[in-house]
């Protein structure tokens, strides 16, 4: 049975969004309201949006509001059963058959039995989310889940549907309580429709000047309020420039604390030219930036913010 010291779910939009909040996550009404039918629901939550927008934060808020577990599972090209769901541990089993051997052992079922038993299940992040007796039930983050292939993507879908899985020598592992699900997507490739419709679906985009500036002024909060605005401004006019890779909501918290660490007051040409390297991740777009065009949204922001 699931931990009776759980924390409640919040029982409303405006609980889910002060409860994220509270975790130096700022979340807008649609968001809000999305975890808090995802929650309430008990059904996964699939976010989607570009790299460093939030989305993998969102899991680990929840599940630092919520005091549960947070296991998380890396999704990588050619993840296969053995690495996300379980594996038998062969050297024990080995071993196992060995002893039987020398004690004499003769029934062939009596021996499979011991083989594949509890014992000798060494169990990976799907099985671990499923839940341990008497465990409180966690958040699982099936993170970059488009960096799979669709075969793995197949078998997330008895995962997704009946929170069990289905070992051929063991049998049903069915969670008692099914975990909070938090699947998230770059959206290098589309994932199937049939897994998109066992899920509540979001999209995280970034987050516009007001909310940007307050999430540095939580995670960075001895940067200067100047700083801080030019350092907003001046990432918000980078995203519109079609970048290779468009600087995330961590790149700017880099930044900012890059900054902070130099001791800087305001943005200039050297310090941008020199600090990049915290905010772009592409030579293309730090030289692109680097020259003429960093000058020139410079030049915009500190005219913007003098006029406001």
């Amino acid at each position: 049975m699931p931990d009776d010291t759980m924390r409640a779910l919040p029982a409303s939009i405006d609980e889910t969004i002060a409860m994220l909040g509270a975790e130096d996550y700022l979340a807008g009404r649609a968001l809000g309201t999305v975890v808090f039918l995802a929650l309430k629901m008990k059904r996964p939550l699939f976010l989607e949006g570009e790299a460093g927008v939030g989305k993998t934060e969102i899991a680990k808020s929840i599940a630092k509001a919520l005091d549960r577990p947070l296991i998380r599972l890396q999704c990588y090209e050619g993840l296969d059963l053995s690495s996300a769901v379980y594996e038998w541990n062969y050297p024990a089993q080995m071993l196992d058959i060995r002893l039987s051997e020398a004690a004499g052992v003769k029934d062939r079922n009596a021996i499979e039995a011991n083989l594949f038993s509890e014992r000798h299940l060494i169990r990976r992040p799907v099985l671990h989310a499923l839940g341990e007796p008497g465990g409180k039930p966690p958040v699982f983050l099936i993170d970059e889940l488009d960096r799979t292939d669709e075969a793995f993507e197949a078998f997330l879908l008895e995962v997704l549907s009946d929170f069990q899985v289905t070992i051929p020598e063991f049998g049903t592992i069915k969670a008692d309580e099914p975990p909070i699900v938090i699947v998230t997507t770059n959206r290098t490739r589309e994932i199937h429709d049939a897994l998109k419709r066992r899920c509540l679906y979001h999209w995280v985009d970034y987050p516009d000047a007001a909310q940007e500036l307050e999430i540095i002024r939580r995670k960075v909060p001895n940067c200067p309020d100047m700083l801080s605005q030019q350092i907003v401004a001046f990432v918000q006019k980078l995203r519109t420039l079609q970048l290779f890779k468009n600087p995330g909501v961590a790149e700017t918290i880099d930044w900012a604390t890059a900054l902070t660490e130099l001791d800087r007051v305001a943005l200039d040409p050297e310090t941008i030219a020199d600090t990049l390297g915290t905010l772009l991740k592409y030579q293309e777009d730090i030289g692109r930036v680097r020259g003429g065009e960093g000058e020139r949204v410079l030049a915009e922001v500190k005219t913007e913010l003098q006029a406001g």
